[in-house]
């Protein structure tokens, strides 16, 4: 989930951490989230059993599983194709569950055809993400809802460590962002759990630079000195919006075309 500033005019940017470091990802992502926090808040936000579900930007599939227990169809849209194959090859016995090789700003579904688009630590990082929010609103049925689930940049230690290697970010500029886009924001306390210091070190190597990741690696350890596993608390920010089920006035945060003034144009980070 290593972020940087990235060209707006640029669709697909490249990840150097899940497009080049795929067993790490993996380590990651089976690392994230331990207690089940970030699964907790999507539920009450919008529960998605037997609902259609698009998890945009799924990267090799590893969420994908979840969704599919108890939502009646799950779309992964993937734009990096190695990574939409091995997405699919996860997901090939799943009933009801598919990938699409894809970007947030086309996305390869019909208009008003899934209930649920989720996006975790993927494509929407505030001002610059217009044209994924646009899409997002095309293929939601009324009523249906949006979920971004994205680093809490203010939240200790692990947020540090990103301002380290992202000096321009602004955090308050991308909450008042997705404010004006009509969503909510939740707070969420997560905590990773690595089954050794190995394991650690191997992703946060691949989220910093290094001399960032140094220095987490450094905090990390004086956090746990019993050995064996290691924990790292990491705060989220849960977006959530739903479709009007009405008429859009012009204006609206749901507008296509909003008629308000814009929003701080502050660099929108990317995570690479």
């Amino acid at each position: 989930m290593r972020w940087f500033p990235g060209s707006r005019s640029a669709e697909v940017l490249p990840s150097p951490n899940i497009w080049y470091y795929q067993q790490a990802y993996e380590v990651e992502n089976r690392a994230q989230d331990v207690e089940g926090e970030i699964w907790r808040v999507l539920r009450e936000e919008c529960d998605w059993a037997g609902r259609d579900v698009l998890d945009l930007g799924c990267g090799d599939g590893f969420h994908l599983p979840y969704f599919a227990r108890d939502a009646r169809s799950v779309l992964g849209v993937e734009p990096h194709a190695p990574l939409a194959r091995d997405a699919a090859k996860r997901v090939a016995e799943l009933p009801g569950t598919e990938v699409r090789q894809g970007r947030a700003q086309r996305l390869p579904a019909e208009d008003a055809s899934v209930d649920v688009v989720h996006a975790r630590t993927a494509y929407f990082f505030g001002p610059g993400c217009e044209p994924g929010l646009r899409e997002a609103e095309r293929v939601l049925r009324p009523g249906g809802s949006i979920l971004i689930v994205d680093l809490d940049v203010t939240s200790e230690p692990y947020g540090g460590w990103m301002r380290a290697d992202l000096p321009h970010y602004d955090p308050v500029a991308v909450e008042r962002f997705f404010e004006a886009q009509g969503f909510g924001c939740r707070r969420v306390a997560a905590r990773w759990r690595f089954a050794d210091a190995a394991a650690m070190e191997s992703v946060l190597k691949i989220e910093f630079s290094a001399k960032t990741a140094e220095r987490a690696i450094a905090e990390v350890r004086r956090l746990n000195t019993g050995g064996g596993e290691m924990t790292l608390p990491v705060g989220y920010r849960v977006h959530a919006r739903v479709k009007p089920t009405g008429l859009v006035v012009p204006g609206h945060s749901a507008d296509p075309e909003p008629s308000s003034p814009a929003v701080s144009s502050s660099t929108s980070p990317r995570i690479v």
